[in-house]
């Protein structure tokens, strides 16, 4: 496989991950653009401020759905064209990058945490789940997504070296989730001052 051909591909799930479906779902709702109410975050969490609770699903699924999509086409050609473990996590975080950064939203996009579950759900089911069980049970007992994003974000980074063994991949996901907890920032911020929106309640 030549050079060209594996940076074609992350070039790729960039591409794919650029694809803010909070915005896509907004414009097909009709609901104004996430990125001008609540925490202006295009994800699922913020769409759900609007009310509109179908707008938010289909941008929670979408935005999984190109994570594990663009780790699985890549998982899935590795075989045909030759790609190693470092191309396959390459694509992860392109992917992943692509949400962060979106090439079509003039750089600005989310925080990742649904593009990141796509991504664990591609690379290793019981990753997905552990960190799903995770942000379920914190998210019920507080109602802070942020929070739970970030245990499970923690959770998931503590885990993939002993369930996937440590190579480029397992470096990706700590470096995914790193950014995870990078992109929650402000809400650690507001977290600490107790300014944090819970979950499901309008700003």
């Amino acid at each position: 496989m030549s050079a060209v051909t594996s940076i074609l591909c992350v070039l790729a799930a960039y591409l794919i991950g650029s694809v803010s479906f909070a915005i896509v779902a907004s414009r097909l709702f009709r609901l104004p653009d996430p990125r001008t109410y609540g925490s202006g975050n295009p994800g699922a969490t913020n769409v759900l401020r609007s009310g509109k609770r179908a707008a938010a699903l289909c941008t929670l699924l979408g935005d999984i759905g190109k994570g594990f999509v663009a780790v699985a086409f890549a998982r899935g050609l590795a075989p045909v064209l030759g790609f190693g473990e470092t191309t396959v996590a390459a694509c992860a975080l392109g992917v992943f990058l692509g949400h962060l950064y979106p090439a079509y939203f003039r750089f600005k996009g989310g925080k990742g945490v649904s593009t990141a579950l796509g991504i664990l759900l591609g690379l290793s089911p019981w990753l997905a789940l552990a960190a799903s069980v995770t942000f379920v049970a914190v998210a019920a007992l507080t109602r802070y997504a942020s929070l739970a994003s970030i245990v499970a974000a923690v959770i998931a980074a503590g885990l993939s070296p002993l369930v996937l063994s440590w190579g480029p991949i397992s470096a990706v996901l700590i470096l995914v989730a790193a950014l995870v907890i990078w992109r929650h920032r402000s809400n650690i911020r507001n977290l600490l001052a107790g300014a944090e929106g819970k979950i499901g309640a309008k700003k």
